[in-house]
């Protein structure tokens, strides 16, 4: 080989040996720069969590709470209603059992009563009709 030969083959070592390190140089910018985008938009994050994302949780986390609040006074409400209701229908059933009795005593009373009331009046209207039966259309009573 001459010695032509072998400077070229130097010159072009050289020139890929600097190719690469700006190769090297411009892989570690974009490093830094790609880790600079990712810390910058690290912060954004944050900043836009603390700024809306966290208000929101804490409004929600304040509303869940007093809803879980109003459940357990929704509960407790179905519950005291629900055994009113079987208070009352059970008030209810009773008063109409009785109200049932009632109405039996008063009819048997009444018809006990009704059926004393119809036993005179035929013994009346036989007395009466035994009175009057001896009398003849023209005749005046005895005194």
């Amino acid at each position: 080989m001459s010695e032509d030969s072998l400077n070229t083959t130097n010159l072009l070592l050289g020139v890929m040996a600097l190719a690469s390190v700006i190769q090297v140089l411009v892989l570690i910018g974009v490093g830094v720069m790609a880790f600079r985008l990712y810390r910058q938009t690290l912060q954004t994050i944050r900043d836009i969590e603390e700024r809306h994302v966290a208000p929101v949780a804490a409004r929600v986390l304040s509303l869940m709470a007093r809803i879980d609040g109003i459940l357990g006074d929704v509960k407790s409400v179905a519950t005291l209603v629900t055994r009113q209701t079987e208070r009352v229908d059970s008030a209810i059933d009773h008063t109409m059992h009785r109200v049932d009795e009632s109405a039996r005593r008063v009819r048997d009373s009444v018809g006990s009563g009704i059926a004393q009331l119809m036993g005179l009046a035929h013994g009346v209207r036989r007395v009466v009709q035994g009175l009057l039966g001896g009398r003849r259309s023209g005749e005046t009573p005895a005194a």
